[in-house]
C-alpha cells in the first residue's frame, strides 16, 4: 500500500509524484470539490449562518476515485494550496473522506522543487481552522451580500445584474475618479524656459524660471505675466550664482508580493491581472525545463510577505557576484518591511525565483510566451532586490538674470548598481534628469533662447488595471488574490469598460454606483469595507469568533436591505441610454447604445413606434485607402482584432495594421501602424509603399 497525496491541480501532481517517487499516489481535486449551491441561497441565517454545502455538480466520479483511493491507502497526505482558499479546500476534503481534521494530515510547500516538497512532507500539521473559519467567513458574507443585493437590483434596475462585497467598492472607486475628471477645471500656467551654454562648451542646457533674485517663487498664470517677465530680461546676462553639488542613492524595489507583481505586469508586460496570476500559477506548479526535468519555477504566488530565506539571498548574491562582480552585490542585509501581511500570510516568502542561479535565457530555452515574460521579470526583480544601491553625483544649479532666478538639475550615473538589471516601471512618465556641462559659480552664460510655453494644470488620470491594484491595496479593499477575479466581474456586469487600457464607468455602472451610495452606503463606503477585511484577519489569527463576525455585518445589512425595498416601493430605476451620432435611416433620430443577451447593439430610441436595431460598429481614424470609407474595427473568431472598410465585402480592404489620424505625405492617404510599438508607419495605398519609423 501507498500513501495518497492530494493536491489541486493535475500540473501540480506531476511535478510533486516527480519528486516523492514509489510510495506516493499524488492525485488531484481539481480545485474546490465542495462548494454552496448555485441556485440557492445555502446559508441557514437561523442557526449561525451554517453554510449547506453540497458535492460540487460534474465531480461524482473524481470523488468516487478519491474515496477509492484514500480507502486503499496507508494513509492521506492533503497537499493543496498554502492559503486561505487552500487550506478549505483541505478542510472539505477531509469531511469528504472521513479523515480527522485535528490529525497532522495537511502539507503546504513554498516551492515545487525538490527541496520545498522534501521540507513540506518533512513537517505535517493539522488543518489550520482558523484559516478556514476566515475562508468561510468571506465565503457566507460574499454569498449573503450577492444573494440579498443582486435580485434587488434585478428588480429595481435590471435583470443580470450583480453587487458584491468588493466589487461595489471597486466601482465607487472608478466612478469618483470618474466624477473628478468631469468637475476638473483647468488652471493656466506658463513655463519660462531659458536655453543656456557655458563659455567654450557647444553642450546646450535649460533653465526653468522659478523665483525672484530674492528667491519669492514666482507661479505665471497668464502670457500678459509672462510677457513682462521676457521683456524685463530682455538684453540681460544670465550668470551662474550657486551651484549645490552632491550624491544620492537609488534602492532597488522589493521583491514581488501579489499585488505589486499584477501592477508591474500590467505596467510593463500590458497583462490583465487575470492573465498575470494563470501565468504565475503555472510557474509555482512546475514546467519542463531541459536538463532540470519538471520543476517549480518561482515560490508560491499569493502573498503579502516580502521575507526572504537565506538560502535564496545567499544564491542570489553568489549569482551577482559571479556575472557583475562583487561590487554589484549589497554587502549589508536588506530587509524590506511588509505593511499588510497578516501571521498566516507572512509564513510564505516574497515571490522569488525557486532557483536564483536559473537565469531567465536559460529557462526560455524550454518555455515562451507569458510564463517565460513573468519568469523573467519574476527573476530581475529579486535578484536587482540584492544587488547594490545605484549611485548619482547630482548637480543644481542656480542662474540669476535681471531680477529672477532660474534653476537647473542633472546627473551623472557614477554607479549604476542594481540598475545594470532592472529598474521598477511608473505609472506617470518620470521627468529625466541629464548631465549639464562644466560650471563654476560667477560663469557668466551664453542665452541661446527664451521662449515662454503656456500649458494647463490635467486632471487626474482614469485607472487602468494596476493603479486601481494600488488603490484597492493602499485603502485596504479585498486580497490580493481577489483582485484579478473582481477586475473580470465589473467588466464582464458591464459596470466598466476598458478603454486604451483605462477603466471606464458606463453608464450602467454610474446608475448603480448611485444606487448603491443612496441605499447601502456601508457597502461602497471605503472605511468601512478596509474594517470589514481587518475584522477578516481577526478570525484568520484566532482572534475572533467567525459566526459572530458574520452576524455584526448581517444583522445592520438586513434592516438596510429591508429600508431599501420600502424606499424604492413601485418604483423601476432607468438607465440613460448612451446617444451615439448614428443617424436611424427610418425616422431621422440619433440611434442609442442598448444591451441585449448577445451585447450591445444599435436601437432607435423612438421604440415602439420606430422599431428599427443595427449591428453596433467601432470605426478606427483614417479612411479607407481603396475607397475612402470608414474603417471599422473587427474581431476574428479567435478575438484577435482588425480592421476593415466599412463597404465590405464590395471594397476588400482588411488588414490587421492599426490605421491613426497620420496622413501619408506622398498621396495623403492613411497611415496604418505597423510592428508594434518599435515599429513602423506604412502607407498602405496601391503603388505607394511610403514608411517611416515610428515616434521615439
Amino acid at each position: 500500500m501507498s500513501k495518497l497525496v492530494i493536491v489541486e491541480s493535475p500540473a501540480k501532481a506531476k511535478t510533486i509524484r516527480k519528486y516523492l517517487g514509489d510510495g506516493y499516489e499524488v492525485m488531484a481535486s481539481m480545485g474546490h470539490i465542495r462548494d454552496l449551491p448555485a441556485s440557492q441561497l445555502g446559508i441557514d441565517v437561523e442557526r449561525d449562518y451554517n453554510p449547506q454545502y453540497i458535492n460540487i455538480k460534474g465531480k461524482e466520479k473524481l470523488i468516487k476515485e478519491l474515496k477509492s483511493a484514500a480507502k486503499q491507502s496507508e494513509g492521506v497526505l492533503l497537499a493543496t494550496d498554502p492559503d486561505r482558499e487552500g487550506e478549505a479546500i483541505s478542510w472539505h476534503l477531509a469531511h469528504l473522506l472521513g479523515l480527522d481534521v485535528e490529525a497532522p494530515d495537511r502539507v503546504t510547500f513554498g516551492e515545487i522543487t525538490k527541496k520545498g516538497v522534501t521540507e513540506g512532507m518533512a513537517h505535517p500539521r493539522s488543518i489550520d481552522l482558523d484559516l478556514v473559519n476566515a475562508q468561510q467567513a468571506r465565503r457566507v458574507l460574499d454569498r449573503l451580500v450577492g444573494y440579498k443585493l443582486s435580485p434587488f437590483l434585478w428588480r429595481k434596475v435590471r435583470r443580470g445584474l450583480s453587487a458584491g462585497r468588493v466589487q461595489s467598492v471597486a466601482v465607487r472607486l472608478i466612478v469618483d475618479r470618474q466624477k473628478e475628471i468631469d468637475a476638473f477645471v483647468p488652471e493656466e500656467y506658463w513655463n519660462l524656459d531659458a536655453t543656456l551654454s557655458a563659455p567654450g562648451s557647444a553642450k546646450k542646457f535649460t533653465a526653468r524660471l522659478a523665483s525672484t533674485a530674492e528667491g519669492e517663487k514666482i507661479a505665471v498664470t497668464d502670457k500678459e505675466q509672462a510677457d513682462r517677465i521676457l521683456a524685463a530680461l530682455e538684453g540681460r546676462d544670465y550668470r551662474v550664482s550657486k551651484i549645490t553639488k552632491g550624491t544620492r542613492k537609488k534602492v532597488p524595489a522589493p521583491p514581488f508580493i501579489t499585488s505589486t507583481l499584477q501592477q508591474e505586469a500590467s505596467r510593463r508586460l500590458g497583462f490583465t491581472a487575470t492573465r498575470t496570476m494563470r501565468a504565475a500559477q503555472t510557474l509555482y506548479e512546475g514546467v519542463d525545463i531541459a536538463g532540470v526535468g519538471t520543476t517549480g519555477l518561482i515560490t508560491y504566488m499569493r502573498t503579502d510577505s516580502l521575507r526572504l530565506s537565506d538560502e535564496a539571498v545567499a544564491g542570489a548574491k553568489a549569482f551577482i557576484s559571479e556575472r557583475w562582480g562583487d561590487r554589484y552585490v549589497n554587502k549589508a542585509k536588506r530587509t524590506y518591511k511588509s505593511k499588510n501581511a497578516t501571521a498566516a500570510q507572512d509564513a510564505h516568502e516574497a515571490i522569488r525565483p525557486s532557483n536564483p542561479a536559473l537565469t531567465p535565457d536559460e529557462v526560455e530555452k524550454s518555455i515562451s510566451g507569458d510564463t517565460a515574460k513573468l519568469y523573467r521579470l519574476i527573476w530581475s526583480r529579486f535578484t536587482a532586490s540584492q544587488m547594490a544601491d545605484a549611485i548619482h553625483d547630482t548637480m543644481n544649479v542656480e542662474v540669476a538674470a535681471g531680477d529672477y532666478l532660474f534653476k537647473a538639475s542633472g546627473y551623472t550615473v557614477a554607479f549604476d548598481g542594481f540598475t545594470a538589471l532592472y529598474e521598477e516601471a511608473t505609472d506617470e512618465k518620470e521627468k529625466k534628469e541629464t548631465a549639464l556641462p562644466p560650471l563654476e559659480e560667477g560663469m557668466t552664460l551664453k542665452l541661446k533662447d527664451l521662449a515662454a510655453e503656456q500649458k494647463f494644470t490635467q486632471p487626474p488620470s482614469l485607472y487602468t488595471e494596476a493603479t486601481l491594484i494600488k488603490a484597492l491595496e493602499e485603502n485596504g479593499i479585498g486580497r490580493p488574490s481577489t483582485y484579478a477575479p473582481i477586475i473580470t466581474t465589473i467588466i464582464d456586469r458591464g459596470y466598466v469598460e476598458r478603454e486604451a487600457k483605462k477603466l471606464k464607468p458606463t453608464l450602467l455602472g454610474l446608475t448603480v454606483n448611485e444606487l448603491m451610495m443612496d441605499e447601502f452606503s456601508n457597502i461602497v463606503d471605503v472605511k468601512f469595507s478596509a474594517q470589514m477585511e481587518k475584522n477578516l484577519d481577526k478570525v484568520e489569527a484566532g482572534r475572533a469568533e467567525w459566526v459572530k463576525t458574520v452576524d455584526d455585518f448581517y444583522t445592520a445589512f438586513d434592516k438596510t436591505l429591508k429600508k431599501a425595498e420600502q424606499d424604492l416601493e413601485g418604483k423601476k430605476i432607468k438607465v440613460p441610454d448612451e446617444e451615439t451620432d448614428e443617424v436611424c435611416e427610418l425616422c431621422g433620430r440619433k440611434m442609442v447604445i442598448k444591451t441585449g443577451r448577445y451585447g450591445k447593439f444599435l436601437a432607435c430610441p423612438g421604440f415602439p413606434e420606430c422599431k428599427n436595431t443595427r449591428r453596433l460598429v467601432q470605426a478606427a481614424p483614417g479612411e479607407c485607402p481603396l475607397c475612402g470609407s470608414r474603417i471599422l474595427v473587427r474581431k476574428s473568431k479567435k478575438g484577435r482584432i482588425y480592421y476593415g472598410c466599412e463597404k465590405n465585402p464590395a471594397c476588400g480592404f482588411m488588414s490587421w495594421d492599426e490605421p491613426t489620424d497620420e496622413k501619408c505625405p506622398e498621396c495623403g492617404k492613411t497611415l496604418f501602424k505597423h510592428g508594434g510599438k518599435s515599429g513602423e508607419l506604412v502607407c498602405l495605398a496601391e503603388g505607394c509603399g511610403f514608411r517611416k519609423p515610428l515616434k521615439p
